[in-house]
C-alpha cells in the first residue's frame, strides 16, 4: 500500500512539472526607422508576483535575459539590445542586488537591412523567472517579426 501511495505521489509530481507555469508571455514587433533601418521591440508581459532578470550578467546566479536574432544576409543587428524598465533591488532568492523586471520587460534591437522589406526575422529569448517562493528553470522561446 505504501509503495502504491508513493507511486501516485511521484506520478502527480511529474505531471505537475511537465505542465510547468510560464509567468512571462513574450511578443515582438518591427518598426521601420528609415529606408534601410528598423527596430525590433520585444516585450515580456509578466504575471503579478513574478519577475524576470535583466541582460546584465552577475556572479549571483540567475540566468540573464538573452535576445538573439537568427543570422541572415537580409539584416544585421546594430549593437546590443537595449532594455527599458529594469530596476535594481535585493533579490531574496539569490541574496544579491540584481536588475529585474516586474509586470513588463522591454527590449529594443536596432537593425540594418540589406534585403527587401517585408522579411521574417526569427528571434529567441532566453530568460529565467522567479517569485518570492521559487524560481523556474531557464526557458527559451521563439518569436518572429515581419
Amino acid at each position: 500500500m505504501r509503495t502504491l501511495f508513493l507511486s501516485i505521489i511521484l506520478a502527480c509530481s511529474a505531471a505537475g512539472l511537465s505542465q510547468q507555469k510560464d509567468p512571462v508571455k513574450w511578443s515582438a514587433r518591427y518598426a521601420s526607422t528609415g529606408e534601410k533601418t528598423g527596430e525590433i521591440h520585444i516585450t515580456g508581459t509578466i504575471e503579478k508576483g513574478w519577475h524576470t532578470y535583466s541582460q546584465r550578467a552577475t556572479d549571483a546566479g540567475p540566468v540573464p535575459t538573452r535576445i538573439t536574432l537568427a543570422p541572415s544576409e537580409q539584416y544585421k543587428a546594430s549593437g546590443e539590445p537595449e532594455e527599458m524598465g529594469a530596476v535594481e533591488e535585493l533579490d531574496p532568492a539569490f541574496e544579491a542586488k540584481l536588475f529585474v523586471f516586474h509586470e513588463k520587460a522591454e527590449f529594443k534591437q536596432k537593425i540594418n537591412l540589406s534585403g527587401q522589406v517585408p522579411l521574417i526575422i526569427p528571434i529567441t529569448v532566453e530568460y529565467m523567472s522567479c517569485n518570492n517562493m521559487m524560481c523556474l528553470p531557464p526557458k527559451t522561446v521563439s518569436l518572429q517579426v515581419q
